[in-house]
């Protein structure tokens, strides 16, 4: 059964997600962490914890969600897991970051591309994949199933969606995937988002003003 951390990050505020079992296996998804002491938090609850970091795993590339990346993959020996549609984002996570006045240390190395409909497993546990670009043109979140949770990156908020003003975003893209792939998970399916308070499928149904 997973277990769910999760740390706000930056000064944009991310949430950084650690997913771990009864075996002490742990992934970690969108390591937000840019400040030292950040990096200190979640290194100390992976320690506390003994838990054993198998897996990192973007949901998405912009800057804030791959903050850590660099640190993740030295520190637990792990390379980031992306969609393939999310490698130019990688590249230009950097040249964003100037832009919005956050230099980071960026991850330059190997990837693990993951497609739509594959299953990500952490020892018995699953987590499918589900592409919904549109915030980001290979944007993916990740549906467990037997635990009925969605870890759902930047596609869907608590009664708002993700971004569409950024380059690479398409607003129509979104919402027929919020609309396709996301609402017709069970009602009672916990959104845990990129940022902010978790949701349910049930409750931005029926109260979200973005998604018609």
């Amino acid at each position: 059964m997973l277990r769910i951390q999760v740390f706000a990050f930056s000064p944009l505020q991310e949430n950084t997600y650690v997913l771990y079992n009864e075996h002490k296996n742990a992934i970690i998804i969108d390591p937000g962490c840019y400040f030292t002491a950040e990096e200190e938090k979640l290194k100390e609850f992976i320690d506390d914890n003994k838990l054993k970091v198998v897996k990192l795993i973007n949901t998405h590339c912009h800057l804030d969600h791959v903050f850590g990346d660099k640190w993740v993959c030295k520190t637990f020996d792990v390379k980031p897991m992306i969609h393939k549609d999310e490698e130019q984002m990688m590249q230009l996570a950097p040249i964003a970051a100037e832009r919005w006045g956050l230099p980071f240390d960026y991850y330059k190395g190997d990837v693990i591309f993951i497609e739509e409909g594959e299953t990500i497993f952490l020892d018995e546990d699953e987590l499918f994949v589900i592409a919904a670009p549109g915030h980001s043109p290979g944007h993916i979140c990740l549906y467990c199933k037997k635990q009925n949770f969605l870890i759902g990156g930047d596609v869907l908020f608590f009664e708002s969606i993700g971004r569409t003003d950024l380059p690479m975003c398409n607003h129509e893209d979104l919402i027929r995937n919020i609309k396709e792939k996301l609402f017709v998970l069970p009602d009672e399916t916990i959104v845990h988002s990129g940022h902010g308070r978790s949701t349910t499928i049930s409750h931005e149904k029926r109260h979200n003003p973005f998604v018609g």
